[in-house]
């Protein structure tokens, strides 16, 4: 029984360890790497009923983003996103308890939590997808850094139908490149995040503008691009 116990130990220990060599393999050339799909666009691709499915992203780097439209997208999604080491902690114990009534997982993503979730794991919820989404969380956290954890989540965001990336839904949705955003397109953008396959920012309902009004509100309130710029 003792021999028995000490091979069961030393096969996970052993499980473990390729665990992890394995999740560093995947995770830290992606600090220079981009993606070149993700599990979320893996999904969409496969799971659509559309002939004429298309993927549609262009990659734009850091120094390419606006800035203002990401303080909306941060603004909007994870206002602590500069000050956390990739988890809210008060928002996760907000989640638990109200767990009891709602018997759900929901809500309580940071900015780097959806990266995570979004780049490696599959859709659904359980609590073996949360386990993972916080281990992958916190590498990409010890290993990116908060610019390329940005970087990359405006450029895998969905923002409608196959649409991924800031610079896919400024053409999809405006007609125009990121860079030619008027500062309230970039906070209807930001504000459908939450919802962006049931929200259309080029004809935005009378919510959708409110949350974008809000938002503009916010980004002066946490003082404007220099608080996106010191990433």
């Amino acid at each position: 029984m003792k021999k028995l116990r000490q091979l069961i130990i030393k096969y996970c220990l052993r499980l473990i360890f390729v665990f992890v060599v394995m999740s560093l393999v995947i995770v830290v050339p992606l600090k220079w790497i981009n993606p070149p799909v993700t599990m979320v666009m893996a999904d969409r691709w496969l799971s659509s009923t559309n002939d004429n499915f298309k993927l549609k992203q262009q990659w734009l780097n850091w120094n390419k983003i606006p800035k203002q439209a990401a303080l909306a997208v941060v603004t909007s999604e994870d206002q602590l996103f500069p000050l956390h080491n990739g988890f809210d902690i008060d928002a996760i114990v907000s989640v638990l308890q109200s767990l009891g009534k709602q018997r759900q997982l929901r809500g309580a993503s940071t900015i780097s939590q959806q990266v995570a979730r979004n780049v490696y794991l599959w859709t659904g919820r359980s609590w073996l997808r949360k386990g993972l989404e916080a281990w992958f969380t916190l590498l990409i956290e010890l290993t990116w850094g908060k610019q390329r954890i940005l970087e990359v989540y405006l450029n895998i965001a969905e923002w409608g139908e196959g649409v991924f990336g800031l610079e896919a839904a400024s053409q999809y949705h405006f007609g125009k490149s990121a860079s030619r955003l008027t500062s309230m397109q970039m906070a209807l953008l930001a504000s459908s995040l939450p919802s962006p396959l049931n929200y259309d920012p080029a004809k935005p309902a009378q919510h959708l503008k409110n949350r974008a009004n809000w938002n503009l509100q916010q980004q002066k309130r946490l003082n404007g691009i220099q608080w996106i710029t010191g990433l």
